[in-house]
């Protein structure tokens, strides 16, 4: 294969118009581990560890649901000195919890266990991950890395590399955590004017994949409910109900305390045609979209 028939997934997603809304993973809490080495293509899994504490980690992190994501800041590897680690959260009332720590041993990293058994401290800035995952999906690095820079320039303390987010075919990422809130198809322009709008607590449906914390069918009918009345803050909306039938969702989407609201979305999902939706990946895989078919007010 020549380098002008070389398969690349974000071109192929962009050119088809693959529908972002309804395609973050479910989740509430992530654990970030700071590697300035090459990330193996499995990430976390494939570090080269002491096994009993990657283990002891891992299973941490399955018990409590959360995500292992490596990370490192974009540009030039700074020399010497700690890595940092962070457990982050999304509570169940809307608090975001953080805590973070240092490691250079291997069993340093033990002390994920223990934050990942408590609450955290509520507040402080929000952490930008940018996946830049090369060895899992080439075009998370040709379309991550220069996203990585921009951002990395304009907001440093904020933003990091990480490893495989999902949603390969989307690139470039960007995931605004603990919100929980995952951004898709982005350039280096677009993601500055995404991420200043996230900041300012103004999420827009435009690049838009969906809030981590509610299931796809939900993430869909918000992002419908932002395309129709505009930009609103991360807990200005709130799914206040959802009821399956045979044609799809009926979800219920109350305007909480900012937008004097109550609205009835309608979602239903098909199926894609056979498609081949990683760089990695075989033809003929398929992939749900979510359509929202009716939006209207109680």
């Amino acid at each position: 294969m020549t380098p002008a028939e070389r398969f690349f997934c974000a071109d192929a997603a962009r050119a088809r118009g693959d529908a972002f809304s309804g395609t973050a993973p479910y989740g509430s809490v992530w654990v970030l581990i700071e590697c300035r080495r090459s990330w193996p293509v499995n990430g976390f899994d494939g570090l080269d560890l002491d096994p009993g504490i990657k283990t002891l980690v891992f299973s941490a992190a399955r018990a409590s649901r959360a995500r292992v994501l490596l990370v490192r800041r974009p540009g030039r590897r700074r020399p010497g000195g700690s890595d940092r680690w962070a457990v982050l959260r999304h509570d169940a009332c809307g608090g975001l919890r953080q805590q973070w720590g240092s490691w250079r041993l291997d069993q340093d990293l033990a002390r994920i266990v223990t934050a990942l058994q408590s609450p955290g401290e509520q507040g402080g800035p929000p952490v930008v991950l940018v996946c830049a995952h090369g060895l899992h999906d080439v075009c998370c690095a040709v379309r991550g890395r220069p996203v990585g820079r921009a951002l990395g320039e304009r907001w440093p303390d904020l933003v990091w590399e990480s490893t495989h987010v999902g949603g390969d075919r989307f690139a470039a990422n960007v995931v605004v955590v603990p919100d929980g809130v995952y951004y898709g198809g982005l350039d280096a322009a677009s993601s500055l004017t995404v991420v200043e709008e996230h900041l300012a607590g103004r999420i827009h449906a435009d690049h838009l994949r969906g809030f981590t914390t509610l299931y796809p069918p939900q993430q869909a009918a918000v992002a419908a409910v932002l395309r129709r009345f505009g930009p609103a803050g991360r807990h200005d909306y709130a799914i206040v109900g959802t009821v399956r039938d045979k044609d799809g969702w009926h979800v219920r989407v109350s305007g909480g305390t900012s937008h004097g609201r109550l609205l009835d979305v309608e979602v239903r999902a098909r199926p894609t045609p056979p498609l081949r939706l990683t760089c990695r990946g075989p033809e003929g895989s398929s992939a749900l979209v979510y359509e929202v078919v009716s939006l209207r007010e109680s």
